[in-house]
């Protein structure tokens, strides 16, 4: 095979027709070995265009297979607009926004109580072992407050009686306040946990749950606890050794 050397400067200048001005193509000043530059063969259809650098921005390459980048991280910039970030997503229409909220369940606790309670004390509300405690992340969080208890009402045989159960809670160490519905002034029973109206048993006893909605607006921490109350010659029960159980979910409210 001919070959055409190029010695001493090592370049090759191709002038254009009137001879001022030229391309010139330059081997570098040293090699670790031969190099090959091969040119397509003819079944490549070639078309006019330029050369480009090493350095170039890339912008007339067409038709790129993304299947075969096979190192390296996509910069979060090229797939969407925005700002990327931890607290952000990115959407379908290619920006990054904040994340949704509202409604998602940010954490879950629990407390579990095991010793009957009885509160004989006519129309007053007396504190149970029963209580559940969480810090909201977050001040617009909402807490879920889920309660089960067996719960028991016992009076004379024939004579109607009433009992039932609600909830205060208590916000950083502060003091308990009512946050459960409560009967009105002067009646002696207690919205919530009803565990029965008029009967003519000794004893009911009931398994009961209570579900209600709690708006702290606070980021310290939060406790729920179980009351019992008692109409005239009843006793209200946190009854037996049955669990009383006391779940706090914080609800995003963003």
């Amino acid at each position: 095979m001919a070959e055409i050397r190029v010695k001493s400067t090592g370049t090759i200048k191709l002038f254009e027709n009137d001879n001022t001005s030229s391309v010139t193509i330059a081997s570098p000043a040293s090699l670790g070995a031969d190099r090959t530059v091969t040119l397509p063969d003819a079944s490549v259809t070639l078309a006019s265009g330029t050369m480009l650098a090493t350095d170039g921005s890339g912008a007339s390459l067409t038709a790129l297979n993304a299947s075969e980048l096979g190192s390296g991280t996509v910069p979060t910039a090229r797939l969407g607009s925005g700002t990327a970030s931890s607290s952000t997503v990115l959407y379908g229409d290619q920006t990054y926004k904040a994340e949704p909220g509202g409604g998602k369940i940010l954490q879950v606790t629990q407390g579990t109580y095991s010793t009957q309670h009885n509160n004989s004390t006519t129309g007053s509300a007396t504190a149970t072992g029963a209580s559940g405690t969480i810090t909201p992340s977050a001040t617009s969080s909402t807490i879920l407050v889920l309660v089960d208890n067996l719960a028991s009402c016992s009076t004379a045989s024939g004579v109607g009686a009433m009992s039932g159960m609600i909830l205060y809670g208590d916000i950083g160490s502060a003091g308990y306040n009512l946050i459960s519905g409560e009967g009105a002034s002067g009646q002696n029973y207690a919205y919530g946990f009803t565990t029965s109206t008029t009967f003519t048993e000794s004893r009911i006893t009931n398994q009961k749950t209570f579900t209600m909605m709690w708006s702290p607006s606070t980021t310290s921490a939060c406790t729920v606890k179980v009351y019992t109350e008692a109409s005239v010659g009843a006793i209200a029960s946190q009854y037996g050794a049955s669990a009383c159980h006391v779940v706090l979910m914080e609800i995003d409210g963003s």
